[in-house]
């Protein structure tokens, strides 16, 4: 009969804590959706100094109910380089502080205000006119189920007073108080709220299960145990980040420890404060953190130097996007600073044509772990050419002239063809290859063949741009010009062998028509980019025509006497038919 007593009031004191965790946590969820934006922006602003940090985290804590969501905005901003390490710290010291205020509040006899603020609550949620309001509503219910856990904590606690079981758990704590600060750091852990733990300390105390001095002890260790549970979340973190978690661990470690050692002095006074044992744990949890924020808030610099140290940002590998050959200081010498630009656009282009020759692997093995490859080289394509467009502008604000002029306009022309190229590979051609291998689609033999050459007579024609772009080459530049046309050519001879296929009624043709065709009108937008960086070359040679057209209204010279003559004879005999 006492073993199954024994296993109710054990059942309903894990039921009030369980309640007491998710009212906490309803409660800080509802604030971050009310009021989440504004607390960020306020938050990021506070770092005019130490002591504007520590008040913002004070407020904060204090809203969320929890140092630890805190932690969290503060690790974020400092992730993102939105703030320094040291004004970080500041807030997180503000925020110990904070947290306390929600246990002093509750450990007053206000059990009372529960049903107010449930029945407040839940007509906010449910009648609310805008979604603050049900926000908010969410606030109030949390807070009246955390006045009703306390009720069940304590209620299932009182009788455990008399329980010879717990009293031989608890007589070893009370006589190692580091072993009660371990156990209570590591329950603190696992619950993920000091709130609640303090919260739950008191009421062991106020039922005498736990004396005031083991209570205090216990606290120390809810403390040291919160400081680990924001390093613990922020593992995967940034070095930046995770360096504000573990400075406000060290200072709870330090404090913790060194109050552990003042404990049998400190304890008489409080008692003088109040007798309550549970005003007493409250009373404790806040003069603590109050302490750790008057002795170390003057050392947050140090100890932001020493998390640094503890957490250096590591040397990340060279990124393929990031420019190597753009020398600022050189901007100003025009000559110079345009073969930097040259030397970065080459290495665009070799990017580009790696992705061009890899794309055609995936069509053949269907790698999709290339094809993600390929993608994120398009990235680093994307963000070369925004860095050389930059510092080509920076280039330009000199006055160019000549030869230099020309280049700044190959180099251009050049860059933003590169871009599209890339664009072309990542959009069109691996969605037309992710189509085939979702598919199950292969080509026939004679059209894997037919795009195999094509592909290969692409890869010929971007090695031959790049060595336009070296040489600046008249005849190399007419060259790639002519290999367009030509491209032209073998593009519609294949167009025609695969629709000679589908009349066949060939069945892999047939599947992959659509493919096949997007295929060549993809390669085909290829060699028009590449043949891009032709144009400005031969335009200042004067080997281009102003126009392709061959017929105007008002002659080619200008004069309306030869116009007819130069007219097609279609043209001529629309234009006598006309007269």
């Amino acid at each position: 009969m006492e073993q199954t007593a024994g296993h109710e009031l054990l059942l309903s004191l894990g039921g009030g804590v369980a309640l007491l965790l998710w009212a906490a946590r309803m409660i800080r969820t509802g604030i971050m959706r009310a009021y989440g934006a504004s607390l960020r922006s306020v938050l990021g602003r506070s770092t005019r100094n130490r002591f504007a940090g520590f008040l913002m985290g004070i407020g904060a804590a204090g809203l969320l109910q929890s140092s630890t969501a805190t932690a969290l905005l503060a690790m974020s901003f400092a992730g993102r380089g939105l703030i320094a390490t040291a004004p970080a710290l500041a807030i997180m010291l503000g925020a110990d502080v904070g947290s306390t205020l929600v246990v002093q509040v509750l450990s007053f006899d206000i059990a009372w205000l529960s049903p107010v603020f449930l029945l407040a609550g839940v007509i906010a949620f449910l009648a609310g006119p805008s979604a603050i309001w049900r926000h908010l509503g969410r606030v109030s219910i949390g807070l009246a189920l955390m006045l009703l856990s306390l009720g069940l904590i304590v209620g299932a606690s009182t009788p455990l007073r008399e329980s010879e079981s717990l009293q031989a758990v608890l007589a070893p704590l009370a006589g190692d108080p580091i072993l009660a600060v371990g156990l209570a750091a590591l329950l603190t852990w696992i619950a993920h709220s000091s709130v609640a733990m303090v919260l739950l300390i008191m009421a062991l105390t106020a039922t005498a299960v736990v004396s005031p001095a083991l209570g205090f002890a216990l606290v120390l260790g809810a403390n040291i145990g919160a400081g680990i549970i924001p390093m613990a979340i922020g593992m995967s973190e940034p070095h930046e980040a995770r360096r504000v978690p573990l400075g406000n661990l060290l200072f709870r470690i330090v404090g913790g420890l060194a109050t552990l050692a003042l404990l049998p002095l400190v304890t008489p006074y409080l008692g003088l404060i109040e007798p309550d044992p549970a005003r007493q744990i409250a009373n404790f949890h806040t003069l603590f953190n109050l302490a750790l924020a008057v002795l170390f808030l003057p050392f947050i610099g140090p100890m932001a130097q020493l998390t640094g140290r503890m957490l250096p940002t590591p040397r990340a590998p060279e990124s393929e996007g990031q420019p190597r050959h753009l020398d600022s200081d050189v901007v100003t010498v025009p000559a110079l600073a345009l073969s930097c630009a040259t030397r970065e656009v080459l290495r665009m282009a070799d990017i580009v044509e790696s992705m061009l020759r890899d794309v055609m692997l995936v069509f053949e093995t269907n790698d999709k772990r290339l094809m993600d490859e390929i993608s994120d080289r398009d990235d680093d394509v994307d963000a070369l050419h925004g860095a050389v467009k930059l510092y080509l502008t920076e280039v330009s604000r000199n006055e160019l002239e000549g030869e230099d002029s020309e280049r700044f306009v190959e180099l251009i022309t050049f860059a933003t063809n590169l871009e599209h190229i890339g664009d072309i590979i990542d959009t069109n051609l691996l969605q037309t290859a992710d189509k085939k291998i979702k598919r199950r689609l292969e080509f026939s033999p004679e059209g894997q063949k037919e795009l195999s050459a094509i592909h290969a007579r692409v890869i010929d024609q971007m090695r031959l741009g790049i060595n336009v772009l070296v040489s600046r080459d008249v005849a190399m530049a007419r060259r790639l010009m002519l290999e367009k046309e030509q491209f032209r050519e073998v593009e519609r001879v294949a167009g025609d062998r695969h629709m000679e296929r589908l009349r066949e009624g060939e069945i892999a043709t047939i599947e992959t028509s659509a493919l096949h065709l997007d295929l060549l009108r993809d390669l085909k937008r290829v060699t028009s980019h590449i043949t891009s960086i032709a144009y400005p070359m031969l335009e200042t040679e004067g080997h281009l025509r102003k126009s392709r057209l061959k017929v105007h209204l008002q002659g080619y010279d200008g004069s309306e006497a030869n116009s007819v003559a130069q007219m097609p004879v279609r043209a001529r005999k629309r234009a006598g038919k006309k007269g």
